[in-house]
């Protein structure tokens, strides 16, 4: 694997998305709306009436135990995948805005140059959106790390 470099800024932020976190990002849509809700009601609509062929409780019970087991199981590592994507975007947003308004108040004491606000306008831009470009693998930012030194 390449090496980790820190991802402390949008601008930093590789725009490269793994095929994990696109699914897992489709997924997280997808499970979102009323329709997989819809999906839901009716698979244990058409799982009631089953213990009229199956006649076996235990078999019953078994069928729709182990069926959401598996869903569950699997919505929960790809959820989580979403909301670690979130959350990182939401750490490089905030990342931007105290740098930003960090050196707003350096300028507006008169002690930076002019650019370093045209750097953080570019970086404040570049946090719009930032939760589409996210990517659990290849943006991490080192743990306790607030900003920029």
């Amino acid at each position: 694997m390449g090496e980790k470099r820190a991802v402390l800024m949008p601008t930093d932020v590789s725009t490269r998305v793994g095929v994990f976190d696109r699914f897992a990002g489709l997924a997280s849509a997808v499970a979102g709306r009323a329709a997989f809700f819809a999906f839901c009601m009716l698979l244990i609509v058409i799982w009631a009436p089953s213990i009229l062929v199956l006649r076996d409780v235990d078999t019953w019970q078994l069928i729709i135990n182990t069926a959401t087991t598996i869903i569950t199981f699997l919505m929960v590592a790809l959820l989580q995948n979403s909301q670690t994507r979130n959350d990182q975007a939401v750490h490089h947003k905030l990342n931007a805005i105290a740098d930003g308004l960090s050196d707003l108040m350096v300028q507006v004491a008169g002690a930076l140059p002019d650019r370093d606000l045209e750097r953080d306008i570019k970086e404040l831009r570049a946090a719009v959106g930032l939760e589409e470009h996210e990517s659990t693998s290849r943006n991490a930012a080192p743990a306790g790390t607030a900003g920029r030194e």
